[in-house]
């Protein structure tokens, strides 16, 4: 029995004609599906960032779109030594927070709270009304720019620090095929993909009307080479969930569902 024919039995066994069971979870956590999912096919949560299953990566499909990874910058503005004078705080997470306030929004809904996603988060060769957005090097790393000259906020000049008014300033860095160190903080985009998706490609588990999963579908393996020019195309896209108060980043890259469905090769029932 291939590997694959594994996993298939495993679904059938385990899987297909069931509902998610969430019971005695937090049933507005997006992940609690996904967790359930997990266990059925045996694969436990692990920070190694390898595939999930005998070289296959598990996907759950959400609502509208499906993460490849959660996938934090190497480098940050507020971590960076050249700023130190403006970010003064000495804990990360207040750093961090201070720049929320420059560059991210508040929400009214949630007491003010500051967040760097929805609105400021900045997407693929188009500058948002904060000033941001996304650009891919020619060594094929990603970086979040700001230009103050860009920013429409009617109050920006109360919002942004003098140090921030002259030309681009790179606010983030994902490092995309090499890494400047072995630190895993350094690590980078293409070893994060393609040690998940690169090896014997993915699967993803279909639910019926019902609500119950009724199929098991297979795509082909990713490289990195790929995936950056689904993220030029906009096709992949960063949805930060960044806010204040919060140590994660949130950092999620994502894909819409229609774009998961295309690349299936392989469906079973």
């Amino acid at each position: 029995m291939t590997t694959k024919e594994q996993i298939i039995k495993l679904f059938r066994q385990n899987v297909k004609g069931k509902y998610p069971d969430i019971s005695g979870t937090n049933i507005n956590h997006d992940g609690n599906k996904g967790h359930w999912l997990e266990k059925q096919f045996g694969v436990s949560a692990n920070g190694d960032n390898r595939a999930d299953l005998y070289g296959y990566e598990l996907k759950n499909e959400t609502t509208s779109k499906t993460t490849f990874g959660d996938w934090s910058a190497n480098r940050y503005i507020f971590n960076d030594p050249n700023f130190s004078h403006v970010f003064k705080e000495r804990r990360a997470i207040d750093r961090r927070d201070h720049f929320l306030k420059i560059f991210g929004k508040p929400n009214i809904e949630k007491n003010g709270r500051y967040s760097w996603s929805g609105e400021p988060c900045p997407k693929i060769d188009k500058f948002n009304k904060f000033g941001q957005k996304l650009e891919i090097t020619p060594k094929k790393d990603i970086i979040a720019i700001y230009d103050f000259s860009k920013d429409e906020r009617e109050d920006k000049f109360n919002i942004v620090p003098d140090s921030f008014r002259n030309g681009i300033v790179i606010l983030a860095i994902w490092f995309g095929e090499v890494s400047p160190s072995q630190k895993r903080s350094d690590k980078c985009l293409k070893a994060k993909l393609e040690d998940k998706f690169n090896d014997k490609g993915w699967f993803t588990c279909k639910k019926g009307l019902d609500g119950a999963y009724h199929e098991i579908c297979f795509g082909e393996p990713f490289s990195y080479d790929l995936w950056i020019k689904l993220v030029e195309k906009g096709i992949v896209f960063f949805d930060s969930g960044m806010y204040e108060g919060n140590a994660r980043p949130y950092s999620q890259w994502r894909a819409n569902n229609s774009y998961w469905d295309s690349l299936i090769v392989d469906r079973y029932e």
